[in-house]
């Protein structure tokens, strides 16, 4: 036989962005790795450089990046350190973005308008991106934007969880805040076997994170109500749907969202919202100034370096969502 064999051994590489080290220091506690020291700064001009400190050649890595504000820098930032593995002959490279940018623009509502979210896929298979993982994606459709493999992890098993060790499921009702997110609601409701219950609402289009609620479809009277979303924004939705569940004679009322963006006027509008409790996923930084006493947030590292994990040994993902995807 000519030429040489070599044993094809795996090596696992995980690198972080500047967003939210954090949560990459607590996953790569979980998988017992180090994360690849990496240079990274700013231009005077607000140009991003990076570099890598150790040789990448040959490895599987896994980029994280949380896209919190300012949205577009930290995207810049992961483009740039994925097009930097590229060059350096890294053999695949997984993108991991707990919260995908630009996921709410997913689709045309009216003529001459972008489709972000598709963009921004098209941005990382450009930039060298074999695969992305990301948590809870605000629309399923997403996850054929990209031209390769995109595994979409669920909080749903980490916030459930939560929810059924501290509260008596036999008087809850599941809520939906509208009509987008009723197969999220529905998940939950057989997660926790409970009723459900939807909000119809209405947004104007001319003007931006406005909502007008209109009415509750389902029981909530006398009932422990538990609203759940994809994301809490700048809490207008949430804050109205608490009100019209209380108006219609809700006994109390809970919030589990994934993903805390808590932009804008978000803080004082649940401050003086009447949730007993609202529980989100570390998906995004929070700020001390951000946090309030009635805010929990439960960690998502686990989740995401167990499909690292997955990801790396060629297992199943979905496995850890009982084929859910």
């Amino acid at each position: 036989m000519t030429g040489v064999k070599k044993p094809n051994v795996k090596h696992l590489m995980l690198f972080s962005g500047r967003a939210y080290p954090e949560l990459a220091q607590e996953i790569a506690d979980l998988l017992k790795v180090e994360i690849v020291p990496t240079r990274a700064l700013n231009y005077a001009n607000s140009e991003i450089y990076v570099r890598f400190e150790e040789s990448v050649r040959g490895s599987d890595a896994f980029v994280i990046q949380s896209h919190a504000a300012p949205v577009n820098e930290w995207l810049m930032e992961q483009l740039i350190m994925v097009d930097a593995l590229k060059r350096a002959s890294a053999k695949r490279i997984t993108v991991v973005a707990p919260f995908y940018p630009y996921a709410r623009q997913d689709k045309k509502h009216r003529g001459r308008e972008p489709i972000s979210a598709r963009l921004i896929a098209d941005l990382f298979r450009t930039a060298g991106a074999n695969r992305l993982m990301s948590v809870d994606l605000h629309a399923a459709q997403i996850q054929g934007f990209f031209d390769g493999p995109l595994d979409h992890l669920w909080a749903l098993p980490v916030l459930s969880g939560y929810v059924q060790q501290k509260y008596d499921t036999a008087e809850m009702t599941v809520v939906s805040p509208d009509a987008g997110r009723v197969r999220v609601a529905d998940m939950w409701a057989d997660r926790l076997n409970c009723a459900l219950a939807i909000i119809h609402k209405r947004r104007d289009p001319n003007v931006v994170n406005t909502v007008v609620v209109h009415e509750v479809v389902g029981d909530v009277s006398g009932r422990v109500c538990l609203l759940v979303d994809d994301m809490i924004d700048t809490a207008g939705t949430i804050c109205q749907a608490s009100e019209a569940l209380l108006a219609r004679g809700a006994k109390s009322v809970i919030a589990a969202a994934t993903h805390p963006v808590l932009s804008g006027p978000a803080l004082d509008r649940l401050q003086a919202s009447a949730f007993e409790e609202v529980i989100v996923s570390n998906t995004l930084p929070i700020p001390a100034q951000r946090q309030f006493d009635r805010l929990t947030v439960l960690s998502i590292a686990p989740l995401i370096a167990r499909a690292i994990t997955e990801v790396f040994e060629d297992g199943s993902v979905t496995s850890l969502f009982d084929g859910q995807s």
